[in-house]
């Protein structure tokens, strides 16, 4: 299943790349006017709702998928490999997208966040995983990419060796930016629908962790032309190890694409501020942006991603210049709620 072609020559070989099709179209544009008013009422606020990519409760991982997936199948595999936190979003969509392909996956989740919580480890995404028939595997670092790719490598061997066609979708840098490629095509996407709208956008904030979707979507906009700052608001590691890591990014998606790197090192933008207390932990500017949002816009976001972004949007609305106008990127990972339930109750009550 592939798109048909639709990207101009600036974005290079992207009509070329194998793509699977796991959501129907753009997702929604939407002002944020309650937010916008409750942050000071000192400029425009919007969301780019890429918790609607339709799949398995959706994110930012489904246009990511597109083109894992959509390799995977022009290798003619029939089982999918891939490793993540025990609340991963990625690794939910991928067994969700390898069931729409008619394929089988296999998850190996790494003990990336500290929590004795029994619904962290059986409510949320790990529920989901397991409605979806996913073969669960365990890997007792989280912060070792490379050693989680190569345990990922040796379930593949032995998947081979039944008669299987695996196929992994590597976690650590130096692997082809194919998940990045579907942050390209949003940027495509997001420029169309400004223009269409009558809309201009002064700055965009977004989670930034693989560097997949911060990586695309900045290296989209450059080679499009866009001068939109970017802002990446740190979820895993902090500022001065995640800036090398998208500059890195961005060379890897034009070398993969043939064309030139427009991106430079001032266009990379990074906050940790709101990176405290650690991934997957929500500290009080995370917790109080799930509330507003959810309270102001009807927003259901997550304490490891997009809780964290959201601060990141708030706190530029409240203390940036006045006058502008700020796009918040929704990437999901709306189930994650769940497996923090005890923690969001506590958020509600003041604790």
């Amino acid at each position: 299943m592939t798109h048909e072609a639709e990207f101009p020559p600036e974005l290079g070989a992207l009509n070329d790349m194998p793509r699977a099709r796991l959501f129907s179209g753009n997702t929604p544009l939407q002002p944020m006017p309650n937010l916008a008013r409750a942050c000071g009422d000192r400029g425009e606020m919007f969301v780019k709702r890429d918790d609607c990519t339709e799949l398995a409760f959706g994110g930012n991982k489904v246009r990511q998928l597109e083109f894992y997936l959509g390799e995977a199948a022009r290798r003619g595999a029939d089982t999918v490999l891939i490793t993540g936190a025990v609340q991963s979003n990625f690794v939910r969509l991928a067994a969700a997208g390898a069931r729409l392909l008619g394929m089988d996956c296999h998850i190996q989740l790494e003990e990336r966040v500290a929590k004795d919580d029994p619904l962290y480890r059986s409510s949320g995404n790990v529920l989901i995983d397991r409605l979806l028939g996913a073969h669960l595997h365990s890997y007792p670092e989280g912060e070792d990419e490379a050693g989680a790719d190569r345990q990922l490598g040796e379930i593949a061997e032995g998947l081979k060796a039944e008669g299987r066609t695996p196929y992994i979708i590597p976690l650590s840098p130096g692997h082809k930016p194919l998940g990045a490629l579907g942050y390209v095509v949003a940027a495509h996407e997001l420029l169309g629908q400004l223009k269409a709208d009558g809309l201009h956008i002064d700055e965009i904030v977004v989670a930034s962790g693989s560097g997949n979707t911060h990586g695309g979507l900045l290296f989209g906009l450059r080679a499009l032309g866009s001068d939109i700052t970017v802002t990446g608001i740190c979820v895993r590691r902090d500022a001065e190890a995640q800036r090398p890591r998208l500059l890195a990014r961005c060379a890897e998606i034009a070398d993969l694409l043939g064309i030139a790197n427009k991106v430079t090192s001032g266009d990379v933008i990074v906050s940790d501020e709101f990176l405290a207390p650690g991934y997957g932990l929500a500290g009080p500017a995370c917790r109080e942006a799930m509330v507003l949002g959810a309270q102001a816009e009807a927003l259901m976001l997550d304490p490891t991603y997009t809780g964290k972004a959201m601060a990141g949007a708030i706190a530029s609305a409240r203390s940036g210049p006045s006058g502008r106008a700020i796009l918040f990127l929704h990437t999901g990972g709306t189930p994650a709620i769940f497996a923090y339930q005890n923690d969001m109750l506590a958020a509600l009550q003041g604790g």
